[in-house]
């Protein structure tokens, strides 16, 4: 924007990430006049991509996206359906626990062969019909144990679930960080009718994909796209009231907007709504986020499958690692992952000491090693959908503003799309 650069609009939309920007996409195939403000020099808040040599791209953000029919029409909207990097939906997942690779089981020959659960634990799961229902004030640590078992949590659950949010199941009340298992035990009665459809093929899901050069080309095409409702470099420095109308300053002007959608992180949302919704303001002050160091390697290694996720009882302090070069074809590439809830000084250490026990930890577990090419740290990383989400019962805010955000709705780039068009559909 430039000095004299206000607008009068609709719609204005705080944060220009990938939510910001398949609302913008929405709001104009609908004919609404929006704009979108973005503090940073660029778009696709979460999604960060940094190209390095030889082709390989650290992901400071998500690693990759499902391509769902939201999501696809996103990649269409922005040109780029073309450059589609589509990975293998069939390969194998794994569980580093008990010094070894275990593969996940995601079809029934695999359950069967897995020696990530042991017998009595796989003879455990027909028990789980006969559970008491799912409360939505309990754990998803206390309903799973309930459900399948000590040991189906420990060595399957808790790592893929607790480990992709970095957060303690046991401190992640359902209400809240997964309400699904509540919905699919209150329509199937047990979760083992859409797991053995799934088992058979039924209601496959979409592939995961990626860009050349990362993931963050998405949301710079649609910003590039929109660049007459997109603008970079100019964050939002207050909200007020003006009559049935808000008022939005910006360091280069004023949006006057009958709706104001902010999908922001929490903290930046809440010092915007102090002043018109106080109390909602404080509520989303306390909601906790998990810190996450992120780290690119390269390494001789030449395994085919997802990557792994560690058994929180092992003796490392790696959550996971995404296998890229079997994804997407960039050769060589692992992508670790540290830190969570119960690591938080992992973002307080030096890059070089990450990047070090990253690859040490890498070797230990695929004998292989590993060289450092990025290492990335953020303290406010993921929301941990811990006891703190309680306070967004305390969120009520006035008519004409909205949250559109992974911690009112679902994390996940689809799940942020699909919430986008929920929303532009609500403004239209």
């Amino acid at each position: 924007m430039s000095a004299d650069a206000s607008r009068d609009v609709d719609v204005a939309v705080v944060g220009a990430g990938i939510t910001g920007l398949a609302l913008t996409h929405a709001l104009a195939e609908r004919g609404v006049p929006s704009v979108a403000l973005e503090a940073t020099d660029e778009a696709g808040g979460v999604i960060d991509s940094k190209p390095l040599d030889d082709g390989l791209v650290a992901e400071r953000g998500p690693n990759r996206i499902r391509l769902t029919e939201g999501v696809e029409r996103l990649v269409d909207a922005a040109g780029l359906r073309d450059d589609l990097l589509v990975a293998d939906d069939d390969l194998p997942l794994y569980v580093y626990a008990g010094g070894r690779l275990r593969e996940v089981p995601f079809d029934l020959s695999t359950l069967v062969r897995t020696d990530l659960l042991p017998w009595h634990a796989k003879l455990r799961l027909l028990a789980e019909p006969i559970a008491d229902d799912v409360r939505s004030d309990e754990s998803v640590g206390h309903a799973v144990r309930r459900l399948v078992g000590e040991t189906t949590y420990r060595n399957l659950v808790e790592p893929i679930f607790g480990g992709t949010y970095g957060s303690d199941p046991d401190r992640m009340p359902v209400e809240h960080a997964l309400p699904a298992l509540r919905r699919l035990r209150a329509e199937h009665g047990s979760l083992l009718p859409p797991l053995f459809r799934r088992l058979r093929g039924a209601g496959e899901t979409p592939p995961p994909v990626s860009l050349p050069g990362g993931l963050q080309r998405l949301p710079t095409a649609l910003a590039d796209r929109y660049d007459d409702r997109v603008r970079l470099g100019t964050p939002a420095t207050g909200i007020e009231r003006d009559g049935d109308r808000y008022v939005v300053s910006t360091p280069d002007g004023r949006v006057t907007a009958d709706d104001v959608v902010l999908t922001v992180p929490a903290p930046a949302a809440a010092d915007l709504l102090d002043g018109v919704a106080p109390t909602s303001a404080a509520a989303l002050g306390e909601l906790t986020y998990n810190p996450l160091a992120i780290v690119t390697m390269y390494s001789d290694a030449r395994r085919e499958g997802f990557g792994y996720q560690v058994r929180r009882t092992e003796s490392l302090r790696t959550l996971g690692v995404s296998w890229h070069h079997s994804l997407f074809g960039r050769t060589g590439q692992y992508t670790a992952f540290l830190g969570g809830m119960a690591d938080g000084r992992i973002v307080e250490m030096d890059p070089e000491d990450v990047g070090e026990i990253a690859a040490e930890e890498f070797e230990v577990v695929m004998d292989a090693a590993a060289h450092v090419r990025d290492v990335a740290q953020m303290t406010d990383a993921l929301p941990a959908y811990d006891e703190s989400w309680a306070a967004l019962d305390r969120v009520s805010l006035p008519d004409g503003l909205t949250l559109a955000t992974n911690y009112t709705a679902r994390v996940g780039v689809p799940g942020r799309v699909r919430e986008a068009e929920r929303v532009a559909d609500d403004l239209a």
